[in-house]
């Protein structure tokens, strides 16, 4: 018996690897296009690192001319949840990030590089590890787990490196004769790399954003495929790469030690490598040190906390293209209203260590995000996820959508839009006041700040209400009027002239026009107030001053 002999006495009915060359030819895609993945295990909840990757991901592909694609990896199916694949395909979908090729749901892809899950590929990785025994560069391995168990409580008690290598390797050795025999005594076992590996060597490698790295070569026998039939995960991404013509393998640097590894897969597979660009995690501060975003600690970690917060996706894919690159800040400033799809995301911009998550950031960005809709469109946002999870919310929506639609294009569309919505499940908050059942349902407590003597503040709004609120002024008229009415109560008709002569006045415009304010909608902080009036309407208006008055 020779060496391919043994390959198919294993695999006899298994095709040859070449089959598969030519079912997957080389993409036709114009130069410098990059193929890239995202590539999760179906076992839990989405981590926002993973849309961190997806994000860059998605962009390089679009960029580029290139393809993205969406590969479940599967093959550890004793830790797979239930819905795990589906979870996934949501996870991304929250995000808008839909992938050009791969799983749809559970069973079910897109793209002619399929399948793309794991556990539907068996017989693609059997066909590459029979090419891989048929070239002695693999045998099978008979070593029970309490065998493999001793082995490395000898190692750890003579302080050697722990592994399957070298002498410890007893199955590398087997005649074939041997494992002939023994295959056909129905005896279990696995298929194992024959590992040309020299530790004291080096292998210098460029990750596209570590830069210039060397690790020791490999020289273990890894498993590539398990007694179950299906492959480890070093296996599996490595033929997978290949006939899946990725360009770019995009993943947490925590791989990075898997590298020597995966470059002598492709080697003994004899194909060439993709390139890698491994990036750094997202971090958390915690009492002056950083680690990395937990899902057991932080529930920003997880995708679903975006959607229950209502941090628009945008907004979030903002943040995470401002993590991946220092440059997207200052590209932003430069380009307030264009689409994140014009930014050029580069993989050696990239950091090398990880950044801190900043929520404070993420909401200032979302606050933008949502400051460039339309009033239509934060509508459509809103009901959607007042739908899924903000009852009372979407009844206040719905009760008088054109109304709705007013008090949300408050501020929108000038040059300096609103920016005091940063979430969705803030809006309520933000616009409560301004439906009259609402406003007038709550026991108010008015604040008035710097002008706090409660005849004062009774004469102030009732001057107003007599003498200088007209529903039809213009906004110039109204603010014109407003001074006049500051004046008349001796406050400055501008804080500047206030702030030069403090001594001649009560106070200023400023303080007046609060009073109005916070007797008009109970807050200090609010949207432009002419246009508040405006939407509220005259009845409303002088409804809402004369109830403070009597307060």
């Amino acid at each position: 018996m020779d060496y391919k002999e043994l390959a198919d006495l294993i695999y006899p009915d298994i095709k040859d690897a070449s089959y598969y060359e030519e079912k997957y030819p080389e993409r036709n895609l114009p130069e410098g296009a990059m193929v890239v993945r995202f590539a999760p295990s179906p076992t839990g909840f989405v981590h926002i690192g993973g849309i961190f990757t997806s994000v860059i991901c998605s962009k390089l592909a679009k960029q580029t001319g290139g393809v993205f694609m969406l590969r479940i990896e599967d093959t550890d199916q004793k830790r797979e949840v239930e819905n795990g694949v589906n979870g996934i395909i949501d996870a991304l979908k929250k995000f808008n990030l839909v992938p050009d090729e791969g799983m749809i749901d559970e069973n079910t892809s897109k793209g002619a590089y399929g399948p793309y899950k794991q556990s539907q590929r068996k017989e693609i990785y059997q066909a590459f590890a029979k090419k891989l025994i048929a070239e002695k560069r693999a045998y099978p391995c008979f070593c029970k787990q309490e065998d493999i168990d001793k082995m490395r409580e000898k190692q750890e008690s003579a302080k050697i490196r722990p592994g399957y290598y070298g002498e410890w390797a007893t199955c590398r050795n087997l005649g074939l004769d041997e494992i002939e025999r023994r295959i056909k005594n129905g005896e279990e076992y696995i298929i194992r790399l024959r590992s040309l590996g020299n530790p004291e060597k080096k292998i210098k490698h460029h990750d596209v954003i570590k830069g210039n790295i060397d690790f020791p070569e490999n020289d273990q026998d890894i498993v590539i495929i398990k007694s179950d039939g299906l492959p480890t995960y070093h296996f599996a991404h490595a033929v997978d790469d290949h006939l899946m013509r990725t360009t770019h393998v995009i993943r947490g640097d925590e791989w990075l030690s898997s590298l020597p590894v995966h470059l002598e897969l492709f080697n003994a597979l004899g194909v060439k490598p993709p390139k890698y660009a491994h990036i750094a995690p997202i971090m958390k501060e915690e009492d002056g040190a950083k680690r990395k975003l937990s899902k057991r600690k932080d529930p920003e970690a997880a995708v679903e906390y975006y959607a229950k917060e209502g941090i628009p996706a945008e907004a979030a894919k903002e943040y995470l293209l401002n993590i991946a690159n220092s440059n997207f800040e200052g590209w932003r400033r430069q380009n307030k209203n264009a689409p994140i799809d014009e930014f050029e995301l580069q993989l050696n911009k990239m950091s090398v260590s990880g950044a801190l998550f900043d929520m404070v950031k993420l909401l200032d960005i979302s606050k933008s995000v949502i400051s460039r809709l339309t009033k239509e469109e934060v509508y459509d946002y809103a009901i959607n996820y007042a739908n899924e999870y903000d009852e009372d919310l979407k009844n206040l929506l719905e009760k008088d959508k054109e109304y709705t639609l007013k008090v949300l294009g408050i501020e929108r569309g000038n040059e300096k839009p609103r920016k005091d919505i940063a979430k969705w499940s803030d809006l309520k908050d933000n616009i409560e006041y301004m439906y009259d059942d609402r406003f007038f349902s709550k026991n108010r407590e008015y604040v008035y700040q710097n002008i706090n003597d409660k005849e004062e503040i009774q004469n102030i709004i009732t001057e107003y209400i007599d003498n200088y609120f007209d529903i039809s002024d213009d906004k110039q008229t109204w603010f014109n009027k407003i001074k006049d009415l500051a004046e008349k109560f001796g406050y400055a008709r501008e804080v500047k002239e206030y702030k030069q002569n403090p001594e001649k006045f009560k106070g200023h415009v400023g303080d007046v026009s609060t009073v109005i304010r916070i007797a008009l909608t109970g807050r200090a902080n609010t949207p432009d107030m002419y246009e508040i009036m405006q939407v509220l309407g005259k009845e409303s208006v002088i409804k809402r001053l004369k109830c403070a008055i009597l307060n």
